[in-house]
């Protein structure tokens, strides 16, 4: 058995999820490897070479699929890939891994630390995890810098831990992995640039419904992109530009024409509805009803209310 694999069969039965050996560069493999718990949370720090490992569907154990593992890199540089995600990871970062999935990491010669920790504690939703696994998490800032500064130096400082304290500061570690990992998904939920403009564009054609010549054309030509551009941008999204542009002016006419006394004409031509009788049929086709009955049926109560006599003085 060469030294790889030696050092392979070392981290399984230290509770490590397993890992298969890949290529290593360097001729003499030199690796190490300590491991502690601090109450629910298993720990390791690992001394590698430069080289390359993997898991695989046939080595990864559903015994895993209850925990989370988190790397933090201390020293060196490491590439891990799960699923669609990939990060680059150097001093200071750290990335949320799945130990019940297939992952591969390649480094430079590293220092780095596992931690394993039950995976209820994190509170993760799938579609969050989803999103989280194998991106990477600066930690020169923020909770993740905590969490880092703590990692680096706790596997070697664990022993003498009274249960109810090494509870207690596992629950603390925890915490701050979760608030790292929340403020990396806060970062990863804010507005790409393609949402931004879309935002931009329906706010334009909001202030803009009035007027008449409100076209795809004109909302391209003001934002300075192509029409083909504008559509690629909606393509996505329930509603083309030119849908758009009609749904909200005939929202507009339907609530001028439920509490207004101007004419079906005036309010239509007002919202830039130019041909009257194409506003009629595309009214009721939206709402199912005209738009002469709708006056009628809101301006009835007035006309049959009885009238109010003028308050007198003292009333």
């Amino acid at each position: 058995m060469n030294a790889v694999d030696t050092f392979v069969e070392t981290l399984a039965a230290s509770g490590l999820p397993p890992l298969r050996g890949g290529r290593h560069t360097g001729e003499v493999f030199r690796a190490d490897v300590v491991t502690r718990r601090l109450g629910p949370l298993r720990m390791a720090e690992l001394v590698t070479p430069a080289g390359e490992c993997f898991r695989d569907e046939r080595s990864a154990r559903a015994a895993d699929s209850g925990l989370w593992q988190v790397e933090l890199v201390t020293r060196g540089r490491v590439r891990a890939q799960q699923g669609r995600g990939t990060a680059e990871l150097g001093p200071a970062d750290l990335v949320l891994i799945d130990p019940a999935r297939p992952v591969r990491f390649a480094s430079t010669a590293t220092t780095h630390v596992t931690l394993l920790l039950p995976r209820d504690s994190l509170r993760l939703r799938p579609d969050d995890a989803a999103r989280l696994a194998g991106v990477r998490v600066p930690g020169d800032r923020g909770p993740a810098a905590l969490v880092f500064s703590l990692a680096r130096d706790m596997v070697r400082s664990l022993d003498g831990f009274p249960a109810g304290e090494a509870d207690r500061s596992a629950a603390a570690v925890t915490e701050l992995i979760s608030a790292a990992l929340a403020d990396r998904l806060g970062q990863a939920r804010r507005p790409v640039p393609d949402d931004a403009l879309r935002t931009r564009i329906t706010g334009f054609i909001s202030a803009r419904l009035a007027d008449r010549d409100l076209s795809p054309a004109k909302v391209a030509a003001a934002h300075h992109i192509s029409v083909r551009r504008l559509h690629k941008l909606f393509e996505d999204q329930p509603l083309t530009v030119a849908a758009l542009i009609r749904r909200e002016r005939l929202a507009r006419c339907h609530a001028d024409l439920a509490r207004s006394g101007r004419t079906v004409a005036a309010v239509a031509a007002g919202w830039g509805f130019t041909d009257a009788a194409h506003f009629s049929r595309l009214f009721k086709a939206t709402y199912g009803y005209n738009a002469t009955a709708l006056m009628s049926r809101n301006r009835a109560p007035a006309d049959n209310a009885s009238p109010v006599p003028p308050a007198q003085d003292g009333g």
